[in-house]
């Protein structure tokens, strides 16, 4: 089984900002492809499906994003997922706003949610899709992540979420190093 984990913040406030577009890339992948959510046994959001022959689950953590690694740590320990199926979907204060960039491995770059996963998985050794936000320099970095995009964005993101859609699908069906090659050209 595959573990796709968007990360975000719950509740109406945060639904469209910056830091929750992993929550949006599984959402949109859940309603292509017929998925619901549902509550998960502990604290956080679940659908689950196939992807052509792949089983999968796709997983909102309800914990706010600097606990994430409380829910993927439980799943990953409970379903005895490889750390090579599972994959983390998160925003990126250091990508410009629209590039997407998928990686085998590596640190938290500055990103709560991912190390607080690290923390719980005592690894680097997981798979990301980190979703560019771009940054911006006269804003404190937490009222920039936690605000909405910009009218003159929205083009942008729509866009970069459907090819976040197709890059899991990608690591689902061909593999981390094509979906690196395909997506971080």
């Amino acid at each position: 089984m595959f573990l796709i984990v968007g990360l975000g913040n719950p509740g109406k406030s945060y639904r469209e900002t910056r830091h929750n577009l992993g929550f949006m890339v599984l959402e949109r992948l859940a309603q292509n492809r017929g998925m619901k959510f549902k509550r998960g046994k502990g604290p956080f959001r679940r659908a689950e499906g196939r992807i052509e022959s792949q089983r999968i689950m796709l997983v909102e953590p309800l914990t706010y994003m600097n606990r994430s690694g409380i829910a993927v740590g439980s799943l990953v320990a409970s379903r005895d997922i490889a750390l090579s199926d599972l994959l983390v979907v998160c925003d990126d204060l250091n990508l410009p706003l629209g590039r997407i960039r998928i990686r085998s491995r590596g640190s938290d770059g500055g990103h709560n949610g991912l190390a607080s996963i690290i923390d719980a998985l005592h690894s680097e050794q997981f798979p990301r899709l980190r979703m560019g936000i771009g940054n911006d320099p006269y804003a404190e970095t937490t009222d920039y992540v936690l605000s909405r995009f910009r009218k003159t964005e929205r083009s942008i993101v729509e866009e970069m979420i459907e090819r976040g859609c197709r890059a899991v699908i990608d690591f689902i069906t061909l593999g981390i190093d094509e979906s690196m090659n395909t997506h971080n050209g």
